[in-house]
């Protein structure tokens, strides 16, 4: 369709041309030459980008339009969580740019931050709470798309000897005194593809498959050093060595449960002077019959109800230290009895044999320590349970969202981050003293409600709740009010008579 001429006629740049567009061929758009091509001797002009647009009958150069809305910035953005973990994690980053290029650290920098601020995120959620969120404007330019994370993730499971490097370097900072919990947790996984997933043994009470994470935690700190993933159905004895000598775990005591016998990582222990074990030992273990443990020396200082034996072990490096807890032995009596319900159940032999075994603990170690430290130090094991049920319900991370085992591996690194950022907000909160009245689930939702907004040229925190800002200053987001000084009372005024 031939243009009007008076289109044609309207004043534009030079080098310049006209281009009819739209359904009904009445919308015109000036195109910029670029240059030109040599076809059969003759040079035929290229069309460049679109300048501007002819609109009733006047040039309107492109910079003039008003930006499509979908195109344009977020001018409200989450502000307060983001600026909080950041603040708490930025060290973590210099950490990844030891064994990362700049662009890959930003990558698994971003997702571990999504993942704690928005949990159950998926990947293709990515690139959109990316962009809604100020880490956008704290680490712009990051490619957040679906398609880059989802091969972004697989190459960073294919390099995972990178993946070993960092967390060598976290157990390589590991205080020589300092308390190890090592334990492990499952994750469901239903991947056909990937060669981890597999029944274990809680498969009859999950019904699905699984893949086997085992962690190792810093009882002073309260983080997660190391993390590895193991097939579903490997019991913990059996990957507790490897776990060991992966991350080259040679100093601290290791404090584990049953699962994780002395034995079975003897050559380890032996190899390295500087890492102990205190370990659980079965209640039908023959050495307790041997240095009669059941037969007590007195009762534990600040411990209400708690007995104690210590016993160096004849022929070998080994301490057996033995405890019976009175409200603990209360309770799996009453529990025994409770199971024994109903005729022919109860058994009095193996009642009276169960009876002396009914709150007792016993646990061997290579040092000799106070009984108090000993028990102290198995007490506070339950503190690794926190933080695997923050794992998986605070960060919403009970089950794998990958297939195949690069992705699997890629995906689970920057969940182990996720957990280790959620550790230290959990101790910044408990330092502000915040969690005596909220929950963490909590603090975290009225922290994405500390929005940003973009005003006036600069960015400003929207309204809030005076509770909002008062939890933003004691978290170090805002500045605290300064105390104003009473002044002093001057004096008096004189009385006339």
């Amino acid at each position: 369709m031939p243009i009007p001429k008076e289109i044609l006629a309207v004043k534009r740049p030079v080098n310049t041309i006209v281009i009819v567009y739209g359904k009904n061929k009445n919308h015109y758009a000036v195109r910029q030459r670029v240059g030109c091509r040599l076809v059969d001797g003759r040079h035929i002009p290229i069309n460049g980008p679109t300048i501007g647009h002819i609109q009733n009958g006047v040039y309107v150069p492109k910079s003039e339009h008003p930006t499509p809305v979908s195109q344009d910035h977020v001018d409200l953005k989450d502000w307060a969580n983001i600026q909080l973990c950041d603040s708490l994690f930025s060290d973590i980053l210099a950490e990844l740019r030891k064994l990362y290029n700049e662009d890959d650290a930003l990558k698994i920098y971003c997702i571990t931050l999504l993942r704690v601020c928005n949990p159950g995120i998926s990947d293709y959620e990515l690139k959109e709470a990316y962009e809604d969120s100020f880490l956008s404007e704290l680490y712009p330019g990051v490619a957040m798309h679906r398609i880059t994370i989802c091969t972004f993730l697989n190459n960073l499971g294919k390099t995972c000897s990178r993946i070993v490097e960092f967390m060598r370097r976290r157990a390589e900072s590991i205080v020589a005194d300092h308390h190890i919990l090592i334990d492990g947790t499952l994750k469901s996984d239903e991947s056909k593809v990937n060669t981890l997933s597999d029944f274990s043994r809680k498969a009859k009470t999950k019904g699905t498959r699984d893949i086997s994470i085992l962690y190792a935690v810093d009882l002073e700190t309260m983080e997660p050093v190391c993390s590895k993933r193991y097939l579903g159905n490997m019991v913990d004895a059996r990957s507790y060595a490897d776990f060991l000598e992966e991350y080259n775990l040679t100093k601290g005591l290791i404090v584990g449960d049953k699962g994780f016998p002395m034995g079975a990582a003897t050559n380890v222990f032996n190899a390295n002077k500087d890492l102990h074990y205190l370990n659980p030992i079965k209640r039908n273990a023959k050495v307790i019959k041997t240095y009669d443990m059941l037969n007590y020396e007195g009762a534990l200082k600040g411990n209400d109800g708690v007995l104690y034996k210590k016993v160096k072990c004849k022929n070998c490096n080994k301490y057996l230290y033995a405890f019976r807890d009175a409200n603990r032995a209360a309770k799996e009596e009453h529990d025994y009895l409770k199971r024994s319900e109903g005729k022919n159940k109860f058994n009095d032999k193996d009642f009276k044999e169960r009876q002396a075994t009914f709150g007792v603990i016993i646990f061997e170690c290579d040092l000799n320590l106070d009984p108090e430290v000993v028990f102290k130090a198995y007490s506070r094991r339950w503190e690794i349970e926190v933080i695997m049920r923050f794992y998986k319900s605070a960060c919403d991370f009970d089950k794998t969202r990958v297939h195949d085992d690069y992705s699997n591996i890629g995906s689970e690194f920057c969940d182990f981050l996720a957990s280790l950022l959620t550790c230290r907000l959990i101790k910044r909160f408990d330092n502000a003293k915040l969690l005596e009245e909220e929950t963490y689930k909590r603090l975290m939702s009225i922290l994405r409600r500390c929005k940003k907004i973009y005003t006036h040229g600069k960015w400003k925190l929207i309204r809030i709740n005076n509770s909002y800002v008062k939890m933003l200053q004691q978290l170090g987001l805002l500045e605290a009010p300064a105390v104003q000084e009473k002044k002093k009372r001057g004096r008096p005024r004189k009385t006339t008579i």
